[in-house]
């Protein structure tokens, strides 16, 4: 028998407010690089990316987003935005900047993370080693 534990209201709510905060984010980020924003273009073309690339990582940052906001795609829009992430760290370490930059893209991608598996049961074991798991559902 398959015995799903619910999801507290405060933990849903949680989870709710966590991803609206980061796809409110992720989107004015996104709209700066497709809008080419004098700033974001002064910013990408200092850290060593061409002006041409400008819109592409927008685009790849928009469809990450969408994907993280769509419940049932949830999980995928969560990869790519931490693989996008993950190239921001890249992009830091690789130009010697200040620890706060390096770690400032790790602490949103940690946010992702949680804000998924606050509104995800199914991932609360798989997430988290120091829970005690129930027993394996048999199929």
């Amino acid at each position: 028998m398959n015995k799903s534990k619910r999801i507290s209201k405060g933990l849903l709510w949680t989870s709710y407010i966590i991803k609206s905060i980061l796809f409110v984010l992720f989107l004015r980020g996104a709209l700066n690089y497709l809008l080419l924003s004098e700033r974001t273009v002064s910013s990408v073309v200092e850290m060593g990316y061409p002006k041409t690339s400008i819109p592409y990582l927008g685009f790849v940052l928009l469809f990450a987003n969408i994907l993280y906001s769509i419940p049932k795609t949830t999980f995928v829009g969560a990869l790519f935005l931490t693989a996008y992430l993950g190239g921001a760290v890249a992009t830091h370490v690789i130009n010697d900047d200040p620890i706060l930059n390096i770690l400032s893209p790790v602490i949103f991608g940690v946010f992702v993370w949680v804000g998924l598996w606050l509104g995800h049961d199914k991932f609360e074991c798989k997430a988290s080693p120091i829970l005690i798991c129930p027993e394996p559902v048999k199929r």
